[in-house]
């Protein structure tokens, strides 16, 4: 009778789980001083012009596409670059964000990007050096040149189109090949400094490194 009338001892439920603690402190980027905000607002960047890259290339392909042709081989090779990169950026960051990211590769494989991207914006720049948009017909002169084709790229006769062709159809697609080429070419330094930022980072985190070593 003695042992029934104890009382029962509660059952508490230990987790390591802090509601009190801020969502910030559980969820932040590596500290790694003005490298690490260099390296995070190189990688948003990338992400911001590589996105727009993607959009116009493939806005231009599948004009060309629905008017039955084949695109010039500059669009395919910017798009193929550009959708590569955005790929590489997106898990590159994902890895740095936790930790396990190496630098060293990481820089290297920074540098063959830049290297891609000299190439793609050399490419798409070729024939816009020298050209003057303004000087085009607009969109619509263009429409009424061509108004006897299902599309103005019809008026080509190969089945490929000719990149120089497709840049000359009308003011719109002048411009819009234009700020492909800037993007280019920003893409060019972002890649670079981020190479850089990635050789630092990994200077900083082997001497961080040797410091703990020694200390232990």
């Amino acid at each position: 009778m003695s042992t029934a009338a104890k009382e029962r001892p509660s059952l508490e439920l230990v987790t390591d789980f802090n509601p009190t603690k801020p969502l910030k402190m559980r969820f932040q980027a590596p500290q790694l001083g003005a490298l690490g905000v260099t390296f995070t607002l190189m990688r948003a960047f990338q992400f911001a012009c590589l996105i727009s890259v993607i959009g116009l290339c493939a806005n231009f392909i599948n004009e060309i596409a629905t008017a039955e042709h084949n695109p010039p081989s500059e669009l395919v090779g910017a798009l193929t670059v550009a959708v590569t990169a955005i790929i590489y950026v997106i898990i590159t960051y994902i890895l740095y964000y936790d930790n396990m990211l190496s630098m060293l590769t990481t820089a290297g494989l920074d540098g063959l990007l830049f290297i891609a991207s000299i190439v793609v914006a050399s490419l798409i720049g070729k024939p816009l050096s020298m050209l003057n948009c303004a000087a085009i017909p607009s969109s619509d002169y263009a429409s009424t040149l061509f108004s006897s084709a299902p599309s103005p790229i019809k008026s080509i006769i190969t089945k490929t189109v000719s990149y120089v062709s497709f840049v000359l159809l009308d003011q719109t697609t002048c411009y819009q090949i234009k700020a492909v080429w800037g993007l280019c070419i920003t893409i060019c330094l972002l890649f670079a400094f981020s190479t850089l930022a990635c050789l630092g980072l990994w200077q900083r985190i082997r001497r961080e490194t040797k410091n703990k070593d020694i200390e232990g």
